[in-house]
């Protein structure tokens, strides 16, 4: 008895199989059977893939709309971009909500508008709507919550500010004078991630407090970042020196250092002279008063303030005698003292004093005092000195040897002369403004420079950020491209082509592979039969045709061994029960 199957013309007939493995052994089967299944689902599979794929190439670039949001806020605005269709989204913190990068600008406006966010902060519009018969201390308090929360916004306008807190407590008003307390406030700010704040802008925002809140001075403020850190001055005079002063110093020393190489840079070029100043200021503030007085004696006029004269006569006989009138009160014409002169000398009316003693002797005891008071000169001058005034200067010039060529034609350095020096140091003194009373001091040396190439900060074309940023979007696209070709050169087209190629001829009397258990009494068929049978011409035709399709056969069991060996054991297993 024998049993035999053909590999290429059929298998035998097998019992159902309910295992998984059976059925999938059945829907290969059926794969096998309809190849435009396999091709349907490797396309479905490779467009889902490159709609993906699209879709994350055009999805839109999400930026931070508001960050550090509250949760009165964060809903209002949430809800306003549903209501307009808007997708958001949250960073990984949930610290920010971000939108499209497109919408941002055109949001932040349209919210604004809308007054959103607020940022918690209750301004002056807490006074609108105040009950009918509210109290004095609750209108004062809403007073001072508007007051806070104005100054709040005011500084969350400033760029460096992400949040600000104010604080205030205000002066309170007495009869005594004693009993008063001015008013003192704090500020607390959250500053933006890497941002921070100069000592001007602390100035300006305790400055800002300060003349918005009444009797308020500018030391009573204090400011504090979110770190705990103290930004404003204790007092103004607690720091000898300040970022102010500094900026003003090397302003002045900036002014002359441009001075110097503007005068300079024409004559030696600009890569050819370096200059450097070092200023001393000085910022105390003085203030001076001096009295003067000037003299009071001839030639110089002097003012007469007062005079006082007083005249005494006491003798035997009245003086007012005769008539009177004019020459009645004419005093004497004698002196009150008498005068010791030389012997037979005259005095200065010229007449002999031993003549006149007779008439001295008749003015008995006559006595005259006379005081002058004269104005003193006095000049009082007040003088208050600027502060910030240059006390001494110090420069530093360094010239560069000048570019020659010798008498063989190569390029040499050669130092500059001493009149050319000394031409250069005379311009240095006068651009500086050179004092020798002040002490200031003025170098020049020359000296070759060395020659290092100085790196090219200019950006070429393609490091823009705007041509980084559409390299970057199309980028994307040909990343989906790219992904769309491999897809189909590795995937599609080998099915396709596997699974819809026409099939090969088959010979007319191609040989069969058998396989034959039992008696070998059995009539063989006709082909092989016809094996035996003598070979004509056409023979080497047709063991070329036979020899083909059985390595075809061959390797088409091998694949099927491959692919499914549990389907060849049940075949050999089926063979093998038949008897």
């Amino acid at each position: 008895m024998s049993q035999g199957a053909s590999a290429t013309g059929g298998q035998a007939p097998r019992q159902p199989d309910s295992t998984p493995s059976g059925g999938l052994s059945r829907l290969k089967g059926q794969l096998r059977g309809n190849p435009l299944i396999v091709v349907m689902v490797a396309g479905a599979a490779s467009i889902a893939i490159l709609v993906a794929l699209l879709m994350w190439a055009s999805a839109p670039e999400y930026r931070v709309l508001y960050s550090n949001l509250g949760d009165a806020d964060g809903g209002k605005i949430v809800n306003e971009l549903e209501t307009r269709g808007i997708p958001y989204r949250f960073s990984a913190g949930g610290q920010a909500l971000m939108v499209p990068g497109d919408n941002v600008h055109s949001l932040r406006l349209q919210l604004a508008e809308q007054g959103l966010p607020q940022g918690g902060n209750v301004g002056l519009e807490l006074m609108d709507d105040q009950a009918f018969g509210i109290s004095q201390f609750a209108e004062q308090v809403n007073y001072q919550r508007g007051l806070e929360g104005e100054l709040s916004r005011s500084m969350e306008s400033l760029g460096p500010i992400s949040r600000a807190r104010v604080h205030l407590a205000l002066a309170q008003q007495s009869v005594f004078v004693r009993d008063r307390e001015p008013a003192k406030g704090s500020v607390i700010l959250t500053l933006h991630p890497g941002r921070t704040l100069a000592e001007g802008q602390v100035r300006a925002i305790v400055h800002m407090v300060s003349s918005s809140v009444p009797e308020l001075a500018a030391d009573d403020v204090t400011v504090v970042d979110q770190d705990g850190r103290l930004l404003s001055a204790e007092t103004a005079g607690s720091r000898d020196l300040d970022g102010t002063q500094l900026d003003y110093i090397a302003e002045v020393e900036r002014s002359y250092q441009r001075r110097i190489e503007s005068i300079l840079v024409p004559l030696l070029g600009r890569d050819n002279v370096r200059a450097q100043v070092a200023a001393q200021v000085d910022f105390a503030s003085r203030e001076q008063t001096s009295e003067r007085y000037g003299p009071n004696q001839p030639p110089n006029e002097a003012a007469v303030r007062s005079r006082q004269a007083s005249v005494s006569y006491n003798g035997g006989d009245d003086l007012a005698q005769g008539i009177p009138g004019a020459l009645s009160n004419t005093p004497p014409g004698v002196a009150p003292s008498p005068i010791e002169l030389a012997e037979g000398e005259a005095d200065e009316d010229g007449e002999n004093p031993e003549n006149t003693e007779a008439s001295f002797e008749a003015t008995n005891n006559l006595r005259r005092d006379e005081v002058t008071n004269f104005e003193v000169d006095r000049s009082v001058e007040h003088v208050l000195h600027r502060r910030g005034q240059v006390e001494r200067l110090s420069a530093a010039v360094v010239v560069n040897f000048r570019d020659e060529v010798n008498a063989e034609g190569e390029p040499t350095r050669v130092p500059l002369s001493a009149e050319e020096i000394a031409q250069i140091e005379r311009l240095v003194r006068q651009a500086m403004g050179f004092s020798t009373a002040r002490g200031d001091e003025v170098e020049v040396v020359n000296s070759a420079f060395s020659r290092t190439e100085q790196a090219d900060d200019s950006r070429e074309w393609w490091q823009s950020p705007d041509i980084l940023d559409m390299a970057a979007s199309a980028g994307r696209y040909l990343l989906v491209a790219l992904a769309a070709l491999l897809i189909y050169l590795l995937i599609l087209r080998p099915l396709i082509k596997r699974h819809t190629q026409a099939p090969m001829p088959q010979p007319q009397a191609g040989p069969t592979l058998r396989v034959q258990v039992g008696d070998d009494d059995e009539p063989q068929p006709a082909s092989a039969a016809a094996d035996d049978e003598p070979e004509t011409f056409d023979a080497p035709r047709k063991r070329r045709r036979k020899s083909s399709a059985y390595e075809e056969n061959l390797s088409d069991l091998r694949e099927l061994a491959q692919e499914d060996p549990r389907m060849v054991a049940m075949i050999v297993r089926s063979w093998m029960n038949k008897e």
